[in-house]
Order: structure tokens, then sequence, then C-alpha cells
């Protein structure tokens, strides 16, 4: 039986910026003063550093135009930028089976759903994170999370229709060296926006982890207008 959740889907948000919101929203979740709630967004070009993230991942060129940021997700050094959908799912666990690793597989099968609908036929590769592209392996979607308290931060990143040259040539993205790296846009020989994709992740989340979504609006900009308690005080 599906449980009620609400949607964000915001623009361009700085990670900094999100990551508070996250913050937020995961004591709201918490405290059970609002629903599972699932994030999605992009942000301006930013290298995070998981908290595995070991020296020398860094080759970022100088005087290059790029947000450097330490995170507290799991994994290590990943790029995220224009053109790539991140979703950050801010679930209670204890609704979900209160087991990180079939959190983990969720994810993996959420983004193997959004995928299928595109023609993109994407998988899992044993021993390696993220989500794949085979012969030759190619890295499409990277996953990294948090959970405190049975409650989820942090998500995915899926490459929709970006130049994925800063993963192999500003980091050694996820610790992986000599991976190669693809994106919606270049399996399917065109443009692929992230609007097209937006409604395909919703869904499969929703069937992921039986959710019926509510979008929560956003302003003309596609930020949270007011902070978020605010929000949820006006909506009781």
């Amino acid at each position: 039986m599906s449980s009620g959740a609400y949607l964000l889907n915001l623009g361009l948000v700085p990670y900094r910026e999100a990551w508070e919101l996250q913050r937020s929203l995961a004591g709201a979740v918490s405290q059970g003063a609002i629903p599972d709630t699932v994030v999605l967004l992009e942000h301006p070009p930013v290298v995070t550093l998981g908290r595995r993230a070991e020296e020398g991942e860094l080759h970022l060129p100088p005087g290059a135009d790029v947000e450097l940021v330490e995170t507290d997700r799991g994994g290590k050094s990943t790029y995220h930028g224009p053109g790539q959908l991140v979703c950050y799912p801010i679930l209670d666990l204890r609704r979900h089976g209160q087991d990180v690793k079939r959190y983990c597989r969720d994810l993996e099968e959420a983004l193997i759903r959004t995928l299928a609908p595109l023609g993109v036929e994407a998988t899992r590769i044993e021993g390696l994170t993220g989500i794949w592209l085979e012969r030759p392996p190619r890295k499409i979607a990277s996953i990294g999370i948090h959970i405190s308290k049975w409650i989820t931060t942090h998500g995915y990143a899926l490459n929709v229709d970006l130049d994925p040259a800063p993963f192999t040539d500003w980091i050694t993205a996820c610790g992986l060296e000599d991976a190669q790296f693809t994106t919606v846009a270049r399996e399917l020989g065109r443009d692929v926006s992230i609007d097209e994709v937006r409604p395909l992740a919703a869904q499969a989340i929703a069937e992921v982890f039986e959710l019926e979504l509510e979008e929560l609006p956003a302003d003309a900009h596609g930020l949270w207008p007011q902070p978020i308690h605010e929000q949820l005080a006006v909506r009781g």
C-alpha cells in the first residue's frame, strides 16, 4: 500500500544550499512533521568529496570554475553539474525495511526503471557502485547516501546531458581509475532535457518505494521560496 510523500521539483540549486535543505527536511521527516520527501534538482559545477575520499583523487585544472565541498555522504569523489539530474530522497527507513543494503539496491532499481522508458538498458555491475551500461562498462549514474537515525539524505546523480570530461579529467571519480562515463544523450544520440527525465525519475522512485507523490510548488525560479518550516506551517 502506497504512503503519501512530497515531491520538490527544484531548479539549479547550489550544493551547500541543497545540503542545508536536506538537513531541514530530514529533521522534519524524523519528527513526523512531514512525510517522506523526494527532491529533484540540478547543481552548478561542484566536486564533492565523500567520507572515503583520498588524497590524490583531485586533478582540478588551475582556474577551473567549480566549487569543492566535503560532504557526509558515503563514497569517494564525484562531479555534479548542469545537465545532471540529482535525486535526494529524504525517507524514514523505518517505513521501508530498516535495511541499508536494501535501500541502496532500491535506489539502483529506481535508476534502472528511470532509464528503461528512454530505451537505455542499465544494470548493476558486481563489486562496483552506481548504475552502468555494459560492453564496454560505462557509468551513467552515481549513488552516495547518508543515513542517520534511519533518515536518508543525499542520493543519486544521473548523467542526462552534460560533458562527462570532468569525471575523468578533474577527479578520479568514485575512486575508479580508467572508468568510462556516459550520459543519456550520448547513448541516444540526441539532446535530452532534464525536464524529459524528471517525471520518469519521480515515477520510478514512487513505484520502488511505494509512495504517492504530491508535488509542492516552488517559486518562479524553481527554488524553494521560504524556509521549509514556514512553507509547511502554511500547509497546516
